[in-house]
């Protein structure tokens, strides 16, 4: 709409003071030939804003001019405030709900702290998806924002680690992304649930609202069920002997609670390997995990051989395990 467009104008030259007509439309998604309509429509208004031709120019607010329309609407306050929580808007809207509310409060803000923002921005990027890990497809998701939002009742079609698809109603409470996976947290029958997204199958926002635990508090219940969640699937303990090769990478791998694991280790044996104490889901997570860190170890120069980077000491019937998958690689592997 054109007194979006309008504002937007105004609000960033407020922010900047003077901005070239190439970077309106680029940013507005309009030719420059609109900007400079948009500009005189400005200025008939009676908004103390002119443009100049040539190097340099572009299109300028008189000096210490402020507007007061820096307003923020629900849509732009929710994409502020609860980032990745838009509405249901089509595709690209919610940015631009994002982008609208920043520029509102740079443009609101005196000029030092507007400069100091600005030189954060530019200079620091937070980026929370994972390496080598595509993102979930969650088309259910702004549904379910919605009913989040507005406290319905959803009809959840869910599919189970069993294979088997179930009906539930749910009261969803909060949606929480962690690692780029999205989780719905909800009550169905009183009783509290955790609902991974990608594994719905449809979903049916009811008309009925229900009434929101006044106790409930979203950080704190994740905060408490995730850490319960990793300790239930983590059953299965070895001894295990590391490489220090492989010291600095096994916190990436596993999560930062093992440097702490490394540090009560205290110091390693003559080749400064040391011993810890790994939880897994499974003997079969185990060997995989194990059979993947075996590496070239160089011995003399054109002469090298593969060492174990970490070498399980107990139990006994894990080392046989990681010993018959090997041999079966070996098998799959050899050629005669």
């Amino acid at each position: 709409m054109r007194a979006e467009r309008l504002i937007s104008i105004l609000m960033l030259l407020q922010t900047r003071r003077h901005v070239t007509a190439r970077e309106l439309a680029e940013r507005l998604e309009v030719s420059e030939r609109t900007v400079y309509r948009d500009v005189e429509a400005l200025s008939a208004a009676g908004i103390p804003i002119y443009t100049e031709r040539g190097p340099g120019g572009g299109c300028k607010l008189t000096d210490g001019y402020r507007s007061n329309l820096t307003g923020l609407n629900e849509n732009e306050l929710r994409s502020l405030l609860v980032p990745g929580f838009s509405p249901a808007l089509p595709e690209g809207k919610g940015e631009k709900a994002r982008d609208a509310a920043l520029l509102k409060v740079l443009a609101a803000l005196p000029a030092v702290q507007r400069r100091s923002i600005e030189h954060a921005r530019e200079r620091l990027f937070f980026d929370p998806r994972p390496w080598f890990v595509g993102e979930a497809i969650t088309p259910f998701l702004p549904l379910l924002r919605e009913a989040v939002w507005h406290d319905r009742y959803v009809r959840l079609f869910y599919h189970k680690p069993s294979a088997e698809v179930v009906e539930r109603l749910v009261e969803p409470l909060g949606l929480v992304s962690k690692a780029g996976i999205w989780y719905l947290v909800g009550r169905n029958k009183q009783q509290m649930r955790v609902y991974r997204l990608s594994r719905v199958r449809d979903v049916v926002v009811q008309e009925e609202t229900f009434e929101r635990p006044l106790d409930f508090d979203l950080e704190r219940y994740w905060t408490g069920w995730s850490a319960n969640f990793q300790e239930s699937i983590a059953t299965y303990s070895v001894t295990v002997r590391v490489a220090p090769a492989f010291l600095p990478i096994l916190p990436m791998i596993m999560g930062e609670s093992v440097r702490q694991l490394i540090r009560e280790a205290g110091p390693g044996d003559e080749e400064g390997r040391i011993t810890l104490t790994l939880r897994f889901e499974s003997k079969e997570t185990t060997c995989s995990f194990i059979l993947g860190f075996i590496y070239r170890q160089e011995v003399t120069p054109g002469s090298s051989t593969f060492v174990p980077g970490i070498e399980i000491l107990d139990p006994p019937e894990m080392r046989q395990a990681v010993l018959e998958c090997a041999r079966k690689v070996v098998a799959l592997y050899n050629v005669e």
